[in-house]
């Protein structure tokens, strides 16, 4: 009798995961978060979450109302929130230099001595893009650094190309990852720099910590492009969600491991979190993560995604719980932030 009460136990519990998870994919997240402010359609792409100041803030890609040309036209939007569900956009920075003239975008921030270094890309130059470096006390507005660009890649495994910002610190050094690509433009993967805790982020601190690529597409789903890398440090181990394949192909996210921040492997071979099923709010995506942990410890994974090949973009977010320092995906507790359609 205790078997069949386990067997029975064990049926009813899979069988309400399945359920659970089947509800999920027709359901719409509580947070569903797009800027209409260039052009009226929600667009809002690569998603960078801060606690700063009593407030969540969000910097993110979009449109720039001023130029909304396909390729080029980029600017950072900043959006705030008191609950991590609703956002309101407080602010916007636009390109204001010769080398940002063409767009800027993909941001990230870090907090240190008491105010908000931003970190961006400048966008529509190909090869000659670069990492940027910006510094605010608000949080919103925000002074360009004098040596900008601050960082790109050199050598033969490099086409000098530098996006995708992710500034994290640990035991006394900065690490910045940045995605680049192969020399021929075609195959986007990522490299690594560092500076030591004393920096000033501009570009005389930076060192690339690595001449070749610390990871690069290998299996089919990556197809030819890893990018976005955002890292946590937990239990004094490194792990990266980063973006594989490029937009809408789809582009999916993946999850690395690494001991010293530069020498990094799969936790699996599959995405850690695959674009949504047929009719989801993320059919065609689920892309360019931001992993962030609350000022409580708890931790979310922030992502683009869409249901229409990028005619639209949302940011949305997923409540991320760690099981023996391996991060997962909770769908049970997932199950609150979501509303039927």
């Amino acid at each position: 009798m205790i078997s069949v009460a386990i067997k029975c136990k064990y049926i009813l519990s899979t069988a309400f995961l399945l359920l659970l998870m089947y509800t999920l994919q027709a359901q719409t997240p509580l947070m569903l978060f797009g800027d209409t402010t260039a052009t009226g359609v929600p667009f809002s792409k690569d998603p960078y979450v801060l606690k700063f100041n009593g407030k969540y803030l969000m910097y993110y890609s979009k449109k720039d109302p001023h130029n909304t040309n396909t390729n080029t036209g980029w600017s950072i939007g900043i959006a705030q929130s008191s609950n991590l569900i609703d956002w309101e956009k407080i602010g916007e920075i636009r390109p204001a230099r010769a080398y940002e003239k063409k767009g800027i975008c993909a941001p990230s921030a870090i907090i240190k001595d008491g105010k908000v270094h931003l970190f961006y890309q400048s966008y529509g130059n190909e090869a000659k893009d670069a990492i940027c470096h910006a510094i605010s006390a608000d949080g919103i507005h925000f002074e360009r650094d004098a040596s900008n660009p601050v960082f790109h890649p050199n050598g033969d495994w490099t086409n000098g190309r530098a996006i995708d910002a992710e500034v994290c610190l640990y035991d006394h050094t900065y690490y910045l990852y940045f995605a680049t690509r192969d020399p021929g433009g075609k195959i986007q993967k990522l490299g690594v720099a560092t500076a030591p805790e004393a920096t000033d982020f501009s570009r005389a601190c930076w060192k690339q910590a690595s001449d070749c690529s610390i990871l690069q597409p290998e299996f089919k789903w990556e197809g030819n492009c890893i990018e976005a890398p955002s890292v946590i440090v937990q239990d004094d181990t490194f792990y990266m969600f980063y973006a594989g394949n490029y937009n809408n192909a789809p582009q999916q996210i993946g999850l690395a491991v690494s001991k010293d921040g530069l020498h990094w492997k799969r936790v699996t071979n599959n995405p850690f979190l695959a674009n949504g099923k047929p009719g989801s709010w993320n059919t065609s995506e689920s892309g360019h993560p931001d992993i962030f942990r609350d000022s409580d410890g708890a931790t979310y994974l922030f992502y683009q995604g869409n249901n229409d090949n990028g005619k639209s973009w949302y940011i949305s977010k997923l409540k991320i719980d760690w099981q023996k320092g391996t991060p997962y995906v909770n769908h049970t507790a997932n199950a609150i932030q979501f509303t039927k359609q």
